[in-house]
């Protein structure tokens, strides 16, 4: 049985069950099927961390016609671990032997493109792109992130706008202006109270003009039933839950969408709501009027992810970084039925 659901303590500075906080909206502890909402196709986003950039990178290349913009903080470029662990481990965190091959890369993509694995790069013309990496991050070093920013340059598209900020001594943590953690010591939840608000620079780089938060956030985080959006016998390695922020003005109203994927350790399984809840996404999303998806992975030692991460290596087949891969065809089912 997976543990259950668990709320972190004031010393990392979530949510109580029972109060709304800065940062925070209102939990059900029911579990529904993912609503259809009134979603503007021209304000959708993805963004991760770590292993949910590598995530977030692959569903920006491979659904480009579904997103405007990615957001994609202490990961690396797209198809960087060619299916190996290995590959993984090294090049796509440490940069060794060497960094990210990316002219390489960018051949893969423009195959992939052409036989069709992949959506049209005509998809990505006119989107916003930004990179977000600590300048202390050991974990996934600096020159990974840096592979992630040249490969997009390289792709050389119409209107592709690519920003990036390398500029803080931040180490491998989603960082927030005041809440959460032990900021230069990471460790789970990886949510750290670093002073830079991150979920911040999301908004501003994707809305150009985002419009600052209040200290209350007023929407609601529910769960939903992640099984079922695909066919019977097809298991997408997720776990049974998945969250959702609804900001009041969306569930009826027209509001942008941002797919914000979690990093390995950190799903709700491992760290409770501290991402869902603690990063900072939801109070930006009710100021700016957008719902805010948070996928869960499932940890499993078959195949091996005893850690949760994403799929950005292989552990869910050959396939895993394009359309026909099992986590990015239950993305772009999830993504239907809530509208887009």
């Amino acid at each position: 049985m997976r543990p259950k659901i668990h709320r972190l303590t004031t010393t990392i500075a979530l949510c109580a069950a029972s109060v709304v906080t800065s940062g925070c909206g209102s939990s059900s502890a029911e579990t529904g099927v993912l609503p259809g909402l009134q979603i503007d196709p021209s304000r959708v986003a993805v963004a991760g961390m770590s292993s949910g950039a590598y995530m977030a990178t692959q569903a920006h290349i491979a659904l480009s016609d579904r997103f405007q913009a990615a957001a994609l903080i202490a990961g690396g470029p797209y198809g960087c671990a060619k299916g190996d662990l290995n590959t993984a481990l090294t090049v796509c965190m440490r940069a060794e032997p060497a960094a990210p091959d990316v002219a390489n890369l960018v051949s893969v993509i423009r195959a992939r493109a052409e036989q069709g694995s992949i959506a049209p790069l005509a998809g990505l013309h006119n989107d916003r792109v930004f990179v977000f990496h600590g300048s202390a991050d050991t974990t996934v070093v600096p020159q990974v992130g840096a592979a992630t920013e040249s490969l997009y340059l390289a792709l050389g598209l119409d209107g592709l706008q690519v920003q990036s900020d390398f500029s803080h001594p931040l180490p491998h943590v989603l960082s927030t202006a005041g809440e959460g953690g032990e900021c230069m010591t990471p460790a789970a939840p990886f949510v750290a109270a670093c002073g830079v608000d991150t979920a911040g620079a999301v908004f501003s780089h994707w809305l150009g003009e985002a419009k600052p938060p209040a200290q209350e956030s007023h929407g609601s985080l529910r769960r939903f039933q992640q099984q079922g959006l695909l066919p019977d016998g097809v298991d997408p390695l997720l776990a049974d839950d998945g969250f959702l922020f609804v900001p009041p003005q969306c569930e009826q109203g027209r509001c942008g969408l941002l797919v914000a994927f979690h990093g390995c350790d950190q799903n709700v399984d491992k760290v409770g709501e501290a991402f869902v809840s603690g990063a900072g996404f939801n109070r930006w999303a009710d100021a700016n009027d957008v719902v805010v998806l948070y996928p869960q992975t499932r940890a499993s030692f078959a195949p091996l992810n005893p850690k949760g991460c994403w799929d950005w290596w292989g552990y869910s087949g050959a396939d895993y970084d394009t359309r026909s891969g099992v986590q990015l065809q239950w993305l772009d089912a999830a993504l239907r039925r809530l509208g887009v």
